[in-house]
């Protein structure tokens, strides 16, 4: 009987911090899984809508790109994403602004590479227009 009250307890305090999301955290949310799978699935169609005509993305080795050679990077296979997992993610949103960081574990399998994995930290900052959240800028560095 003490191991379902537990359970119900952890249940209840998972409900309560998903419900303590405002609506803009969960749409941030919502958007960063949106930008995971598209990455994932070289989704061009879902890139071009979920991030912002001014991106700048900026990867640990110090390369930066902007939308268009982001996108082209993923759909050509030079940036390929096999899988892609996020972790100990945080959302802090002031106004318009929103800024998230997390950890991304992933394997890679880039064109002319020898498949690999990835562990970084990842600060992604979006900006809201109209009713939608779009990625504006993206800092990855290695952990």
């Amino acid at each position: 009987m003490k191991k379902y009250f537990v359970l119900l307890i952890i249940l209840y305090m998972n409900i309560s911090i998903v419900n303590a999301q405002t609506k803009d955290e969960r749409a941030i949310s919502s958007a960063v899984e949106q930008l995971r799978i598209a990455m994932v699935n070289a989704d061009q169609s879902a890139l071009e809508k979920i991030v912002d005509d001014n991106l700048s993305y900026g990867h640990s080795s110090g390369n930066i790109e902007d939308k268009a050679s982001f996108i082209e990077s993923l759909t050509t296979k030079k940036s390929d994403f096999v899988d892609i997992t996020l972790s100990d993610q945080t959302i802090q949103i002031t106004g318009d602004v929103a800024l998230v960081r997390h950890k991304l574990f992933g394997h890679t399998n880039d064109v002319g590479k020898t498949p690999g994995t990835v562990n970084l930290g990842i600060m992604l900052v979006w900006i809201k227009k109209g009713n939608d959240w779009k990625l504006f800028g993206r800092q990855a560095f290695k952990i």
